[in-house]
């Protein structure tokens, strides 16, 4: 009876111990690889021979045999292989590689469990009178381990949790009071650290997603939308880029917060995926950027990533792997160690061998207007051009004719990065539209309903405004001027070219109509004509002249505010960081906070403050047109409109900018400056005062005369 008991220890069943189980399988009422969810090892009900007690005790100790049997099936099927013989695909969508880990830490318990039942079965072979407390005392150990780890894979195959999730039941099954169990499941959560370390040590020093069953937390981007990755993919065609490892870093991997286990931090896990997304990128060079190289000698004395860096890489690894337990500040330590590494050979990439400063200078010159005689030439070839609306078939090809005639008296053919530079002018029809319909009503969403009454044609962007500038970046740059950055620095250049365009034009018409006085003085002069009608005309434009002047004082603050106290002062920012990092992840986050300030200290952020700024720009072109056509009667309450509407918008500025909000705040820190040099004798804040409740007279232009 002893030996039968034995044998049902390990899971065999007989005539003492019989299996509910396998009479429910009989009759086909239970799968035959299913596990139950409760004891199915019975006392035979015909034994008679044991008293009550005894039955007692053997039907506990069977327990621990029914556990076994089932732990034991739980590691078979899960580290069952044939199916990679047979080549069944079906059953490869069941696999785990971190169920296969736990199944071996399982087999270890396991073992032991079968050396203390061959132990007890020694100890009543030599003991000559073998009694059942010998078996129960020499396996009680076994009630406070098997069971729990019993209700462990009955839960991990009712809800097939597999990968970080199995590593997170495995960390929470850990805090418990009993010493042995807690050093079991710790065993069994090495087993599966085992296989995480594997896959970080591809991922962070090969730069390979090794995970064919979807467990690991770094997962490829599947992509949610196919529309969202369609743009994108558009996005990447337009930069002329082929390499896949742009591809990757953009859209090609993301986290899993399903399969991240609790305990590894969220700023962790994107160390691990920037981490790994930069050795891919180091170990696969573009093809074309190799024969930059080779040209350039000097650069070749390392390979992007040195082979004593990887190996580094892989110790800090191997080192965690063979720790007994898992101590989150030493992963994390390695962690960062291996990101600094990573982060600092892309930075070498970028910066150094990339020539990243001469980019940006690049950029600064020709989006941020630096080259400013450049711009000035383009505009002043361009203006009788821009006088006219733009032609929707060739409107990119008549800007090109003043943009070479600019770039044949300004560009000097030292200038390598200008070649990187193309004029475009979208779509016209589709903008034209869009300027005089959607974006006045997309502005006026936000509710400033003094300004709703404007017609949508004043408000209406000129059709020349669509002007916009590409710059073609290649290998590695595009990890660094992605389409969204190249995309803010066009809106920027849009709104520095409208407002150089508006100084320009002021400038021009204030030249045109003193030359025409000059020439018309000259000619009553040589004629000797009575100079009272050319002391009158005279008399009539000086209302004008001084609108002019008002126009020209605010745009070329403006201009002075935007270019000095903002571009300057952030590119030199910029540029200390720069020259202070060591760190790609950190140059891309400086580089966000330039554009975003430049962005925000533009006041191209506040919707009415850039409505008020676009209305003013466009009343002064509508001025200067009006102004230099000398017509008669019919522009005077034209200019008169003009007038009081700029002298309102311009007043609502002020009031604006200089609210505590904006002057107070650290989103500007240079405004102060631009409302000083603007109300230096106090005039708009003495005119300001009340312009939302006081109507003021507006000055009267007379009539035209000739």
């Amino acid at each position: 009876m002893l030996h039968e008991l034995l044998l049902s220890l390990l899971g065999y069943t007989g005539d003492l111990v019989v299996d509910d189980k396998e009479h429910r399988l009989s009759v086909g009422l239970s799968p035959e690889n299913s596990i139950s969810d409760q004891c199915t090892f019975k006392l035979a009900s015909d034994i008679s021979f044991l008293q009550s007690s005894e039955r007692d005790i053997i039907e506990k100790t069977i327990t621990l045999g029914f556990y076994y049997r089932e732990l034991d099936r739980f590691a078979t099927k899960s580290r069952n292989l044939s199916w990679i013989r047979f080549g069944n695909e079906g059953s490869k969508k069941n696999q785990s590689v971190y169920r296969r880990a736990i199944a071996n830490g399982l087999v270890e318990v396991l073992s032991v469990y079968r050396s203390a039942v061959l132990h007890v079965e020694q100890k009543l072979l030599s003991d000559p009178l073998p009694i059942l407390a010998t078996v129960t005392q020499s396996l009680n150990k076994f009630f406070v381990l098997l069971p729990p780890l019993y209700e462990l894979i009955l839960e991990i195959e009712r809800d097939d949790i597999s990968g970080g999730k199995l590593l997170n039941l495995l960390h929470k099954r850990c805090h418990c009071g009993v010493p042995e169990l807690q050093t079991c499941i710790q065993r069994l959560l090495w087993h599966g650290h085992q296989v995480m370390y594997n896959q970080l040590a591809s991922w962070m020093v090969y730069g390979i997603l090794h995970d064919q069953y979807g467990e690991f937390f770094i997962c490829k981007q599947e992509g949610n939308s196919e529309q969202d990755s369609s743009n994108m993919s558009e996005k990447l065609a337009r930069m002329s880029v082929n390499d896949g490892s742009l591809s990757d870093w953009h859209l090609g991997f993301h986290i899993s917060l399903d399969m991240l286990p609790e305990y590894i931090p969220m700023h962790i896990a994107e160390s691990i995926l920037f981490a790994g997304k930069a050795i891919r990128v180091l170990r696969n060079p573009s093809s074309a950027f190799r024969s930059v190289d080779a040209r350039h000698k000097k650069l070749m004395g390392d390979e992007l990533l040195p082979q004593s860096e990887a190996d580094k890489i892989e110790s800090m690894l191997i080192n965690l792997k063979e720790s007994s337990e898992f101590h989150k500040r030493s992963f994390e330590g390695a962690v960062d160690s291996i990101r600094a590494i990573a982060a600092s050979h892309l930075w070498q990439l970028v910066v150094v061998r990339a020539d990243l400063n001469g980019h940006l200078k690049a950029i600064k010159d020709y989006f941020l207007l630096a080259k400013g005689d450049f711009f000035q030439t383009f505009l002043e070839e361009s203006r009788q051009l821009m006088r006219l609306p733009p032609r929707q078939s060739t409107a990119e090809a008549d800007l090109m004719v003043p943009f070479r005639l600019a770039v044949t008296k300004t560009i000097s053919d030292d200038d390598k990065y200008f070649s990187r530079v193309m004029l475009r002018m979208p779509a016209i029809g589709a903008n034209i539209k869009s300027s005089k319909v959607d974006v006045p009503k997309s502005k006026y969403a936000d509710g400033d309903s003094s300004l709703s009454s404007d017609s949508s044609s004043e408000m209406s962007l000129d059709g020349w405004d669509g002007i916009a500038l590409e710059y073609s970046v290649d290998w590695p740059l595009q990890l660094f001027f992605t389409q969204e950055v190249l995309s803010r620095y066009c809106r920027i250049f849009q709104y520095l070219l409208r407002l150089k365009r508006t100084q320009m034009e002021l400038e021009k018409s204030w030249e045109s109509v003193m030359q025409q006085d000059h020439s018309n003085f000259s000619k009553r002069h040589i004629e000797r004509v009575n100079g009272s009608t050319s002391q009158q005309r005279r008399q009539c434009f000086r209302p004008m002249w001084r609108v002019r002047e008002h126009m020209a004082f605010l745009i070329r603050n403006l201009q002075f505010y935007i270019q000095v106290d903002v571009i300057e002062s952030q590119w030199n920012v910029l540029q200390t960081h720069i020259e202070e990092s060591r760190d790609f992840a950190e140059l891309v986050e400086f580089h966000q906070e330039y554009l975003s300030a430049l962005i925000s200290q533009s006041f191209l952020d506040i919707g009415s403050v850039s409505r008020i700024l676009d209305g003013i720009m466009k009343l002064c072109l509508q001025f200067c047109w009006k102004i230099e056509n000398q017509e008669t009667n019919a522009s005077t309450n034209e200019l008169e409109r003009i007038t009081e509407e700029f002298n309102k918008k311009s007043n609502s500025l002020y009031t604006i900018l200089r609210s505590s909000r904006l002057a107070g705040s650290q989103r500007a820190p240079f405004l102060r400056r631009f409302l000083l040099r603007l109300n230096f004798n106090s005039y708009f804040e003495q005119t300001a005062q009340g312009v939302m409740n006081v109507i003021r007279p507006t000055p009267t232009i007379p009539p035209l005369q000739r």
